[in-house]
């Protein structure tokens, strides 16, 4: 099989590979489509394992069933999880599946960007989702990435009619916009210093779009009659940007780092102001079962349309092109490659 094997975000290489083979318990699935995230162009992070195959937002057919299998059969379309929780340690009963040690060990085989994926049979018996008809090919992609929203917002406690600032408008922030509107926000503001991007997120529903090289509390004050944001999400690892949501959050409210941030970068945390204003600061990390669940609901639904965030449609074969437009940020949101 044909697959596209990571370097670096400037080289990409399609290269044959050996077909997986499946073993009892899993399944060979064929991929129909694939996202490349921002976290595939993390060189920080991806270049020191490189060679691999990354995807993993993919939207797949079963093409193989493996003894014992019953819950899905060749031909059914399917959503698979990369990383699958445990659901019965200490964390997963507490709420946080995202921090499973399983979660952290389990993948597919090789990774979305090729023409099949082999499930192993933990991640078939915890991270195998059917796809409603009523779901594209390319909204599935888009399924991993809104789980990741729902679960931010949820554990920083989102509540209808407060307002929310998200840094950085990328696809991740412009799926927060559109969350965050869909369930009620009184307002959202969004960032970028990108023209493309600050577009996109004015496209997406934002109320009022700051450039992110602006005195930002500043001008949230402006488009939010004097007042800070109930909710801050920080979808950006720059540190002046996570610097703007902290000082852009208002008395009780939430600051929820949505985003890494490079090891070696550096952010002060005004701490006795954090203190003094009851400043909650919180963090999230992928996204649980539970909340794939409700972004195939909301997707199904169609009560969140995520089609105008699709920039570019790539055969697997230009894979080089689809990581070069993810890294530059520039005129791209969500760019998908398909086998």
């Amino acid at each position: 099989m044909r697959a596209a094997m990571y370097y670096a975000n400037d080289d990409v290489r399609i290269v044959d590979l050996p077909t997986p083979r499946i073993g009892p318990g899993e399944i060979l699935v064929r991929v129909r489509a694939s996202g490349i995230c921002g976290s595939d162009v993390m060189e920080w992070y991806r270049k020191p394992r490189a060679p691999l195959v990354l995807g993993h937002e993919i939207a797949a057919e079963v093409a193989q069933v493996g003894a014992g299998v019953d819950t899905v059969k060749v031909g059914d379309r399917v959503f698979v999880s990369h990383h699958v929780p445990c659901g019965s340690c200490r964390y997963c009963r507490a709420g946080h599946e995202t921090v499973c040690d399983t979660l952290r060990t389990t993948n597919f085989d090789p990774g979305g960007f090729a023409e099949f994926v082999r499930v192993p049979a933990i991640n078939v018996n915890h991270g195998v989702f059917l796809l409603p008809r009523e779901i594209s090919d390319d909204e599935a992609t888009f399924v991993e990435p809104l789980a990741c929203v729902i679960r931010g917002q949820r554990l920083a406690d989102f509540r209808p009619g407060a307002t929310m600032l998200i840094l950085g408008s990328g696809v991740a922030g412009l799926l927060h916009i559109k969350l965050a509107k869909a369930a009620g926000a009184a307002k959202v503001i969004a960032t970028d210093v990108v023209e493309f991007r600050k577009a996109a997120a004015q496209k997406a529903g934002a109320d009022f779009v700051i450039d992110g090289r602006e005195d930002v509390p500043a001008r949230l004050r402006e488009a939010n009659d004097g007042n800070l944001a109930d909710l801050v999400v920080t979808c950006t690892g720059a540190p002046k940007a996570i610097a703007q949501g902290l000082a852009s959050v208002d008395r009780g409210g939430t600051v929820l780092f949505f985003a890494p941030i490079d090891p070696a970068a550096k952010v002060d945390i005004p701490f006795n102001e954090v203190w003094r204003e009851e400043v909650t600061i919180t963090s999230s990390y992928g996204g649980s079962p539970r909340d794939i669940r409700d972004s195939i609901n909301l997707l199904r639904e169609k009560r969140l349309v995520v089609t105008d965030l699709v920039t570019h449609v790539l055969p697997l074969a230009k894979a080089a092109e689809g990581f070069r437009l993810v890294a530059a940020a520039r005129d791209s949101i969500k760019v998908i490659l398909r086998p």
